[in-house]
């Protein structure tokens, strides 16, 4: 369990800088300021939920616990679809995607949730 989440948080990561940078260099000519910022939100977020998701590795590897592995899937289908709907938003210029990005937003609560209960469980 903790090489996968390891290894996405890696992935994820790369992926952030990637597309920070291609947002700095590449888009600021062809967004609007709006899209423009949008784009930023995804990567912004996606850079928070990295970070997570490398934590939920790195305590995985301690032991195997089923409210991390629960936080670490939320995660990583937070980073998809919350970052992800917004890089297609901004990209696409079609607002209908805003309407799938609360959904990552719930898996990245759902996330620190397990996070919370497997730091308790632990304790």
């Amino acid at each position: 369990m903790e090489r996968l989440f390891l290894s996405a948080s890696a992935v994820s990561g790369f992926l952030a800088v990637a597309l920070g940078a291609f947002a700095a260099h590449g888009l600021k000519n062809s967004l609007d300021e709006y899209f423009l910022k949008v784009f930023h939100t995804g990567v912004e977020y996606q850079f928070y939920h990295t970070f997570a998701l490398a934590l939920v590795g790195l305590l995985a590897a301690r032991g195997e616990s089923t409210s991390l592995k629960f936080a670490g899937y939320a995660f990583l289908f937070g980073i998809v679809v919350f970052s992800g709907s917004l890089y297609v938003l901004a990209l696409t210029k079609t607002k209908a995607w805003g309407a799938v990005t609360p959904f990552g937003g719930i898996g990245f609560l759902v996330g620190w949730a397990g996070l919370l209960v497997a730091a308790f469980k632990k304790g």
